[in-house]
């Protein structure tokens, strides 16, 4: 029983080990335009469209802003204020404070940009596409299953006839009568000896007697 806990409590560490591993490695930090930082492109916009490109952004995965504190700042931005590069509403707390982490913890498009100046419409703008974590798995159709064309098979129906449900028959006696039941013959007791040896018998025993009697009296 001890043996079975203990390789029971291996098993245990070795799954939630892989488990923490799994998770480490999934994760991934990207810092937002490389060695480059997040300043404004010399390329314009199509600088960190580029970078983004290269990139596979997936839930759980930290994005780095590596800027100057007081030069710039990132705001999370619906697409509607990234096209206008417009601040007036954010999607939480502008950073000002560099360098700025920000972990992605939602899938779908998301926008960034500088609210400072003129920096957004220069080109100090990113978006990127985040997947589910879930997503290296297949993708399940659509379409639900196709329901069967034939109905699930049930057991097939007799014939019918009466003879079919019925109980098979003993087998009718034969023709000369029912077939007599011999009985288990019983252990014989003892011979009950006839009346005509008992008299002889009886005779033999007077006649052997009288002739002791008389070889006595003699």
């Amino acid at each position: 029983m001890a043996l079975r806990m203990g390789m029971a409590g291996y098993v245990l560490v070795v799954v939630v080990g892989a488990a923490l591993l799994h998770c480490t490695a999934a994760q991934t930090t990207h810092v937002v335009g490389d060695s480059m930082g997040w300043v404004i492109p010399p390329g314009g916009a199509a600088a960190y469209t580029t970078w983004a490109s290269t990139k596979k952004f997936m839930v759980g995965d930290t994005l780095v802003f590596n800027f100057t504190t007081g030069e710039h700042d990132v705001a999370q931005v619906s697409k509607t204020a990234f096209d206008a590069c417009t601040s007036t509403t954010t999607i939480g707390s502008v950073i000002t404070t560099g360098p700025a982490n920000l972990t992605l913890v939602s899938e779908g498009d998301h926008y960034y940009i500088c609210t400072l100046g003129q920096h957004c419409n220069i080109g100090q703008k990113l978006s990127i596409t985040v997947q589910s974590s879930a997503s290296t798995s297949p993708t399940p159709s659509k379409e639900g299953p196709s329901p069967s064309s034939t109905p699930p098979s049930s057991p097939a129906p007799t014939s019918g006839t009466p003879a079919d449900c019925a109980p098979t028959p003993e087998l009718p006696p034969t023709a000369g009568g029912p077939a007599a039941h011999t009985p288990t013959p019983t252990a014989a007791g003892p011979t009950t000896p006839s009346s005509s040896s008992t008299v002889a018998i009886a005779s033999f025993s007077l006649s052997v007697l009288s002739i002791f009697m008389a070889f006595f009296i003699l």
